[in-house]
């Protein structure tokens, strides 16, 4: 049975439906006119004879796949992983079906439009999760013929769509939120420069300060990398300083968890010595000892509004926008708290203190 299912073709759902393979073809298909009734006595015949069109035949022929692709660069990064989970929902609510590429890190020169070639070839539209991406990938992707969609992208101005997430309002919420706990020597942890979205932090954290009439401190700003031993070794400088900090401001919560165990093995306790904010509430956030105050955005909205605006130009549908941005939802947990009254002592005599306390 199996083997006959895998030899039916589209001329044998033409004549049980009694029309031509052309308007089977377009009833299957979607491609062209087809009346509502002929649609459905083509579906019906094509089930009844356990008919799967081929996707790589119709994709070869110009013909629709009704699949969406993502490209992602690191399946690693738990921010990534909660936009491919998101967006899988997304696309099958559209009834389509999803696939995953990989590049693997940043595209290197010369291979960046190679892949682009590739992969437009291959889906009805894409989907990319690509901040890290390179100047020339982006290019290739500006003056792609099918369908593409920048999820999360902030490097670069660019006329191909984008839907995002906001990094300074939100940033900037964070560092007014510290300082209306009393915190001055507020300390920011940022991270690579390349995809943009820590520069909008950083930005965001100087114009809480400034508001606040609070000078910025050159020495309180470190230079990470978004990922958990930058940020340790973020606080084991930050708390190193004559003045340290008295609360940090981290780009990632996976720096922040790096700081928090910085500040743990100083015998300083969160956020009695001191307090951390984070972005992204990736799932550790909450799972943290104590659970990390941070920045979330809105996943699943952001990737129902990304396959939306795909599928707009997927059907050249009317309404199709350039810009949809989405802002970031405050987190607070109890790893802020009021500025601590020996601020003006140093970690270590802070940490003497409280064992003096305990004592």
């Amino acid at each position: 049975m199996a083997n006959k299912k895998a030899s039916v073709t589209l001329v044998d759902v033409a004549r049980v439906a009694g029309v031509s393979v052309m308007t089977a073809s377009r009833a299957l298909s979607g491609d062209g006119y087809a009346s509502e009734e002929t649609r459905s006595k083509v579906q019906a015949a094509a089930r009844e004879l356990g008919y799967a069109p081929n996707a790589l035949a119709r994709m070869m022929k110009g013909g629709k796949t009704n699949v969406i692709g993502i490209v992602v660069n690191d399946l690693s990064s738990q921010v990534v992983n909660a936009f491919v989970t998101a967006l899988s929902v997304e696309v099958r609510k559209v009834e389509m079906d999803m696939f995953i590429y990989s590049t693997m890190g940043t595209l290197g020169e010369g291979r960046g439009a190679a892949v682009s070639q590739m992969l437009h070839g291959l889906w009805d539209g894409l989907i990319y999760v690509l901040p890290c991406m390179t100047d020339e990938f982006l290019k290739s992707l500006e003056t792609a013929s099918s369908p593409v969609l920048l999820l999360n992208y902030f490097r670069h101005e660019t006329p191909l769509p984008v839907v995002r997430g906001d990094n300074y309002n939100g940033a900037q919420d964070a560092v007014s939120h510290l300082i209306e706990l009393g915190h001055r020597r507020i300390a920011f942890v940022g991270g690579t420069a390349f995809t943009g979205q820590s520069d909008l932090r950083e930005r965001g954290y100087l114009a809480a300060l400034a508001d606040a009439g609070i000078a910025a401190d050159p020495a309180l700003i470190y230079q990470g990398n978004f990922q958990e031993l930058s940020g340790l070794e973020a606080g084991r400088h930050l708390l190193a300083l004559e003045q340290p900090p008295t609360a940090i401001f981290a780009a990632s919560d996976t720096m922040a968890l790096g700081c928090m165990n910085a500040i743990r093995e100083r015998g300083l306790a969160i956020p009695q010595d001191i307090s951390v904010v984070g972005f992204d509430d990736i799932p550790a956030a909450s799972l943290a000892q104590p659970p990390l105050t941070t920045l979330r955005h809105p996943f699943h909205a952001m990737a129902q509004a990304a396959v939306q605006e795909l599928l707009r130009r997927i059907r050249s549908e009317p309404g199709r926008r350039q810009r949809v941005e989405f802002p970031s939802e405050f987190v607070i947990r109890e790893s802020t708290g009021p500025a601590p009254r020996t601020a003006a002592a140093t970690p270590r005599k802070r940490a003497a203190a409280r064992k003096g306390d305990a004592a």
